[in-house]
């Protein structure tokens, strides 16, 4: 059987701490405040911001900002709601700034 780490991984480029599975990498065309950002299901080892709403260039949402839950590094959002129907399924999942991950193998 498989183990956990048989297949790449992203990890936090400051202190590499896993954070999500190559798996679960849904898009790599989003962008976010450094530029780009991939878009994934699910991330790990992760801590939540306060939830705010936001206006970003596909809508109006509301996020929780994402932060490395060892070092502490701003990596990102989480959608938890979206306000138009057609961005919907962007609930419950991750942008990660791409500058702020490394993958490994």
């Amino acid at each position: 059987m498989p183990g956990f780490f048989d297949s790449p991984l992203f990890s936090c480029r400051n202190c590499r701490n896993p954070l999500a599975l190559r798996k679960d990498l849904l898009s790599k065309n989003f962008t976010a405040k450094s530029g780009s950002a991939f878009f994934f299901s699910d991330a790990m080892n992760i801590v939540y911001g306060k939830k705010e709403h936001r206006q970003l260039m596909s809508g109006s949402f509301t996020i929780a900002p994402i932060y490395c839950s060892n070092c502490g590094e701003e990596l990102g959002w989480k959608y938890l709601r979206a306000d138009v129907d057609k961005q919907k399924f962007k609930e419950g999942k991750f942008v990660i700034e791409k500058s702020k991950i490394i993958k490994e193998y």
